[in-house]
């Protein structure tokens, strides 16, 4: 037999064992070891040590999404953000909890979910001594005192306290309905609405359902 012919790799990082068949290849991957950024954004100054990374940055800046969800519509400026999102009408939850089983789509959800269960809350809030798990919580309640609304409405220029809230509310503009019934196909804006729904027009199913979530 043949013995299988291995690549040749002659250029060797002088950091790890890696090798690379092109010293191009060699260059990009020691600046993780070096820290050398040398592409510049020209908006906000940020660096990045590849190219293709401060090419994704700048969507941040031009507002490009060339990354469309097939199913309503929503546009990405990544195609793992929009993967992320596809989660939302597969009901895919790849991320599963230890101590209860519940599943996430997303690791960041699961990370928070499970300081449920150790109960740790080592964030306070210092206007009013009440606790949270994460310190963007705090950042976010702290709102309720000072009556901080940082985020407008570019439409009719409502005014909300977190991102969330103004995203859902530019579902009146937008017309966009992410929230699927899936016995009839019906569409809806709120998940709140598409449960409101199922109680109504789909009762034997929707008392399965929550059935089944509380197992």
């Amino acid at each position: 037999f043949e013995s299988q012919q291995q690549p040749c790799l002659p250029y060797a990082c002088t950091f790890c064992s890696r090798r690379y068949a092109h010293q191009c290849q060699l260059r990009i991957h020691e600046r993780v070891h070096t820290g050398e950024k040398p592409y510049q954004c020209a908006q906000c100054g940020k660096k990045f040590g590849q190219f293709c990374s401060l090419k994704r940055h700048q969507m941040v800046h031009t507002g490009e999404r060339p990354f469309p969800c097939p199913h309503c519509g929503k546009q990405f400026s990544t195609s793992t953000n929009l993967k992320l999102h596809q989660r939302v009408h597969t009901g895919e939850r790849p991320y599963t909890c230890p101590h209860c089983g519940k599943g996430f789509a997303q690791p960041n959800n699961l990370r928070v979910h499970l300081l449920i269960h150790t109960g740790e809350r080592r964030y306070r809030c210092t206007l009013c001594g009440k606790t949270f798990n994460r310190p963007k919580k705090v950042e976010i309640h702290q709102r309720v005192h000072t009556g901080e609304k940082p985020f407008s409405c570019s439409t009719c220029g409502k005014m909300f306290s977190e991102a969330g809230n103004l995203r859902k509310h530019q579902r009146v503009h937008t017309g966009e309905k992410p929230y699927s019934c899936g016995m009839c196909g019906r569409g809806f804006a709120w998940i709140r609405n598409l449960k409101t729904h199922q109680q109504k027009s789909h009762p034997e199913i929707y008392t399965e359902e929550e059935n089944r979530g509380h197992e």
